[in-house]
């Protein structure tokens, strides 16, 4: 199939271009339900980073020979794909980083260091990963500023009328997730972003769950940053992306120093590179890059209303079939949610039942999935999870909630 070949929506053809779903686990046909965790790659990302070790394999931005170039070339044009995939204004505003958690804790340390100070708050809400609730605590500590904590329903929806109280001249950020990792619940971020701005304060949004499951427009978000891993969205891992508007990118200061992020060095001063090199010290995953265009050239060619409504009813499907298991607790049901369904069984450890679950050749999230204070807030130690991908079927649905049936047998 050539890479503009319009791929639509066809589960059938589309699994077929992921080999590991062909595989078989424990002597069964795996079924992948820990797509939070990770997404499965397709065969062209896979191709993409072994073509680049075969036939291209050299440092970027600093070789005038003919390899270097060309990998350069590459790495670069990843930058660009991204940059029209997410309909971001300039390519400089791309900053390349290892993942979500690295592109927060550069935001919280730059930003922190020039624009919190002893008396500020920054906001977060109840339902964050480690990953965007430990940088701020770091950088809160360090300044002597308060961290403030948003609260959520018992369905898993912000309490928006709290979100907005908290808004004030002491409100340094505001930094929160697109969609939960561990409740599937997908944030009103557009207009809560306009009602942070109203205010003058900056936010920034954990898009790491997001952009599997829908097309983001960042000019349309206004966000003032958005944060996103490539092995999330079936690109590889080790790398991610942060996206921040140029103002704010050129305002802050560089997050580590090194090569490639500096225009000179004398031992009395170092004057820093452009964007997007300011942030990119040292050299970088350059297979990561080109995997990660890659993924968005696959992901270029889906139709993602089809997508969107296709994942949207495989959601409906499972929440209704193990709704019927007796004793099923879901955490998280908001009314806009993404394919996640988390869940607790009375009488049963959510650790059995992934093991249990593995055995039958099903893999699925146990635990509490980097949300501590999520799951104190549902009085749980932790959540079997489910999550799911365009490559998921109704086949696989039964599959796994016939296996769930037993493995309760065996537990209760």
């Amino acid at each position: 199939m050539s890479k503009s070949t319009t791929i639509g929506f066809n589960v059938d053809r589309i699994r077929g271009q992921f080999p590991i779903l062909q595989s078989d686990i424990n002597n069964h046909r795996l079924v992948y339900f820990d797509n939070g965790a990770t997404a499965q790659k397709p065969s062209e990302v896979i191709e993409a980073i072994e073509s680049y070790y075969a036939e291209s394999n050299a440092n970027i931005h600093r070789g005038v020979h003919s390899l270097s170039q060309k990998a350069t070339q590459m790495y670069e044009d990843a930058r660009v794909k991204i940059q029209e995939y997410f309909n971001i204004a300039h390519s400089e505003e791309v900053i390349f980083t290892s993942g979500t958690t690295f592109s927060i804790n550069l935001v919280a340390e730059c930003f922190g260091k020039k624009y919190i100070q002893e008396g500020s708050e920054v906001i977060i809400t109840t339902m964050e990963h480690h990953s965007n609730i430990v940088p701020w605590q770091m950088i809160c500590e360090e300044k002597k500023a308060t961290l403030k904590v948003v609260p959520i329903s018992d369905k898993g929806e912000l309490d928006l009328d709290s979100l907005y109280g908290m808004l004030s001249d002491k409100t340094a950020i505001l930094s929160l997730t697109h969609v939960s990792n561990t409740l599937g619940t997908i944030n009103p971020v557009k207009e809560i972003i306009q009602k942070a701005h109203e205010k003058n304060i900056p936010v920034l949004i954990d898009g790491a769950q997001a952009v599997p499951h829908m097309k983001v427009d960042v000019q349309d978000l206004d966000a003032d940053f958005y944060a996103f891993s490539g092995h999330k969205m079936f690109g590889p891992t080790g790398i991610g992306v942060l996206y921040g508007k140029k103002k704010w990118l050129e305002d802050l200061p560089p997050y580590q120093g090194g090569g490639d992020m500096i225009k000179s060095v004398s031992f009395e001063k170092t004057e820093y590179n452009d964007l997007p090199h300011k942030f990119e010290a040292g050299t970088p995953n350059i297979a990561g890059g080109i995997g990660l265009g890659a993924a968005v050239d696959f992901m270029n060619r889906l139709d993602w209303k089809a997508v969107h409504e296709y994942e949207n009813e495989l959601l409906d499907y499972a929440t209704a079939e193990i709704s019927k298991i007796a004793g099923v607790r879901i955490i998280g049901q908001a009314r806009e949610k993404a394919s996640v369904l988390s869940f607790v069984i009375d009488g049963t450890h959510p650790y059995d039942i992934g093991t249990l679950l593995d055995q039958m050749g099903i893999a699925i999230r146990t635990g509490h999935h980097c949300t501590e204070p999520l799951m104190h807030r549902f009085e749980v130690p932790g959540t079997a999870r489910a999550s799911f991908a365009f490559y998921n079927t109704q086949e696989e649905v039964n599959t796994f909630i016939n296996a769930l049936n037993r493995a309760v047998k065996m537990l209760v």
